[in-house]
């Protein structure tokens, strides 16, 4: 074991020592200088001024450097210079494929030049098709997929619930074998919408077990974010402890006024498993809304008896039914004024007003103005969150960024969640840069060094001689976030250069046409 230990220490200097050595090279002429900018290289630590050299689709320098004749040189005094930003936690993939979403601009002019896709359990289930899609048709950011666990599931029972049969496991475990294979860096499930939240624990962990196998992730939209957030941490815990999986608990938070706070408790919760060797962390946006269906908001389908399955007819032919789920739609519901519809394809006129807002309007309770909307494709945001809980998470060592968004052009009528659009521009611009409540070299850490981190990014993210040119020029007095949650589908502004694999996608302010990102697939190991 000591000598295992020897030849890894050797190996870690020997880099070292050839980045620096990388570092202090004669280059070849550049394609981009960034002159004098304030670097932060993604680790935390303090930020150093100095220069940055792309060439190719690399970083060459980061340090001094003497332009030549034929370098272009981008003067970045008093601009910060930091690494591309890692959203790790997105629903693009159900946008890219779209012309103009495909250009990821909401994301670019923010600075984020990967994102993760196959969220919560759901997006494209057949990995090398939809890689191959991405790389075929071009994308504006790099993406980095997951299997979704729901899709595997309905593959495999349909939307049958209960425990899978031992051919039904065998056919889901194969899928996530074969997903990891073609590319995928994980599994992801979302334990409050269907079918992902008829799997049990044990299900799960078997899937887990298969990611972990090929090194890849257990990525959890967990069982609860409100009155059971403890015991659905500590089960995303479990399934990292038997499954050996490194576990990532999506946007962690706790929704609901009494719950307020409870988020420290389960966050003393992870520190202990971390403490035993449970490879645990998180993402989260900095805002105090969430955003999902109205149905799920409102009748979570573990809280109505017999699921949601036909639920109207089934609530007419049965007097208890229809109350008991009455009264779960009022609990859900005992502050309707905070829950505001962001899409509702059938219903424009509701865009941007709340369900007390609609209920008045249409003279009807609010229950009853849910259940005659359940079934349509309706997005809400819900006000439900602590603003003193978002604040401490973000300082979490462990807590990196996803804005849980997506890709998408502005559409005027609908009124989405601000984080489409404002995610990392308000965290670094507002919380860190202007606010002060976390520092810039923090912030920028959990943008980006430890999302890579997180999922294992091998030659990206960091600014460090050698890795790809992913790479970012802010400008500190003007990175802020425009989008507000009466006018959310407000671009970021501030970023005045966005490198993408050594090209400008942003280039001095100003977007660029071509599409620059790609597929990142994972190595099967």
């Amino acid at each position: 074991m000591s000598s295992l230990r020897s030849l890894v220490r050797s190996l870690f200097a020997l880099t070292i020592l050839l980045l620096s050595a990388a570092a202090s090279r004669p280059v070849a002429a550049a394609d981009v200088v960034l002159r004098g900018g304030t670097i932060y290289d993604g680790t935390g630590s303090d930020p150093v001024v100095g220069d940055v050299v792309l060439r190719d689709e690399r970083i060459v320098v980061v340090g001094d450097y003497e332009p030549k004749p034929e370098d272009e040189v981008i003067d970045c005094r008093g601009m910060i210079v930091a690494p591309g930003f890692i959203d790790l936690h997105t629903h693009s993939d159900g946008t890219v494929r779209g012309e103009e979403a495909r250009k990821c601009l909401n994301y670019l002019v923010q600075g984020c030049t990967t994102m993760v896709t196959g969220n919560c359990g759901g997006g494209a289930g057949e990995i090398a098709r939809f890689l191959d899609d991405v790389d075929g048709k071009g994308v504006g950011c790099n993406l980095v997929h997951l299997v979704p666990h729901g899709r595997v599931r309905q593959a495999a029972m349909k939307n049958r619930r209960g425990e899978p049969t031992v051919e039904e496991l065998k056919q889901m475990e194969d899928q996530v074998d074969r997903g990891m294979r073609e590319g995928a860096w994980g599994m992801s499930t979302g334990l409050i919408y269907p079918p992902s939240s008829y799997a049990a624990i044990d299900e799960l962990i078997a899937l887990a077990k298969v990611a972990a196998r090929h090194g890849g992730l257990y990525v959890s939209h967990i069982r609860d974010e409100g009155d059971g957030l403890l015991d659905a941490v500590r089960e995303a815990i479990e399934i990292g402890r038997r499954s050996g999986a490194a576990v990532q608990i999506s946007h962690f938070k706790v929704m609901g006024i009494p719950n307020w706070g409870r988020v420290r408790q389960a966050a003393e919760m992870i520190e202990k498993a971390r403490g035993e060797g449970v490879k645990v962390t998180a993402d989260q946006y900095p805002y105090t809304a969430s955003s999902t269906s109205l149905t799920s908001t409102t009748m979570p389908d573990d809280q109505i008896p017999g699921g949601r399955t036909d639920l109207a007819r089934r609530m007419a032919a049965d007097p208890k039914l229809d109350a008991q789920v009455r009264k779960v739609i009022g609990g859900r519901i005992d502050r309707s004024e905070n829950i505001v519809i962001a899409q509702a394809p059938k219903h424009t006129q509701y865009v941007g007003k709340s369900i007390r807002e609609i209920a008045q309007m249409e003279k009807l309770e609010p229950a009853d103005l849910v259940l005659r909307l359940h079934g349509e494709n309706i997005q809400v945001v819900n006000h439900a969150m602590s603003e003193k809980d978002v604040r401490w998470v973000m300082t979490l060592p462990w807590v990196g960024t996803g804005s849980d968004g997506s890709a998408r052009p502005v559409k005027p009528d609908e009124c989405p969640h601000p984080r489409n659009f404002g995610t990392f521009a308000r965290k670094i611009g507002r919380y860190a840069i202007e606010q002060k409540a976390i520092s810039t070299a923090w912030a920028i850490r959990s943008s980006s060094g430890l999302p890579a981190d997180i999922l294992g990014l091998a030659d990206r993210v960091y600014l460090r001689p050698g890795y790809v040119a992913d790479v970012v020029v802010l400008d500190p007095k003007n990175y802020r976030d425009t989008a507000t949650f009466e006018a959310p589908q407000q671009y970021a502004r501030g970023a005045r250069w966005v490198f993408v694999g050594g090209k400008a996608a942003i280039a001095d302010s100003k977007p660029n046409e071509s599409l620059h990102g790609r597929a990142l697939r994972h190595t099967v190991r």
